[in-house]
C-alpha cells in the first residue's frame, strides 16, 4: 500500500497506541483508495491537504463503512489493488496515518437524520464526518453539493 506513515508517530491506528494528534481529515473510500493505489487521482487540494496532515503529524480519520466498502470492491472481478484483500487491510490496520472511526449510534442517528435516497454507506460516512467535526476528502458531487458537511474535493 503506498499510503506514506514516514512522518507519522510508532504504533497503528486501531488503537494499540494513543494517537497524539486528533485528525482534522476523514476520508472518503474513494480517496484512500486511490491515496493507496494511484496518488495521481487524487485532485490537487485533497493531495495537499494529505500532505500537510502528514507534516503535521496527523492522523486521517476513516469511517468503519468504508472497510465495508472496500471489502465489497475487493471482492468484484475487477482487481483493484496490488496486493491482497487481507493485506490491503492488515496494512491498512496497522498504518499510523489512519485512525479508524467505528459505527456507534450516534453516527447512525446522524445517518438516519440525512434523510432517504442516499446510498447507505455515503450516510455512514457523511454522518461520521458531522459528529466527529472533520472536513470530508471526497470526490462524491452529490456530497460536494449538498454542504451536509464540509469537503475538500
Amino acid at each position: 500500500m503506498a499510503i506514506s506513515c514516514a512522518r507519522y508517530p510508532a504504533g497503528n491506528a486501531s488503537g494499540n497506541k494513543e494517537i497524539a494528534l486528533k485528525p482534522r481529515l476523514l476520508l472518503d473510500t474513494h480517496v484512500l483508495v486511490r491515496w493507496g493505489v494511484d496518488v495521481k487521482k487524487l485532485s490537487r487540494s485533497q493531495r495537499r491537504a494529505l500532505d500537510e496532515a502528514a507534516e503535521r503529524g496527523e492522523p486521517v480519520a476513516l469511517s468503519a463503512m468504508s472497510l465495508l466498502e472496500i471489502a465489497l470492491l475487493a471482492s468484484g472481478t475487477r482487481r483493484v489493488f496490488r496486493v491482497s484483500l487481507e493485506d490491503f487491510l492488515r496494512d491498512l490496520d496497522s498504518n499510523p496515518a489512519i485512525l479508524l472511526l467505528p459505527l456507534t449510534s450516534e453516527v447512525a442517528l446522524e445517518a438516519a437524520a440525512i434523510g432517504n435516497g442516499w446510498d447507505p454507506a455515503d450516510r455512514a460516512i457523511v454522518a461520521t464526518a458531522r459528529v466527529h467535526r472533520l472536513k470530508l476528502v471526497t470526490s462524491d458531487q452529490r456530497i460536494i453539493e449538498s454542504r451536509l458537511v464540509a469537503t475538500i474535493e
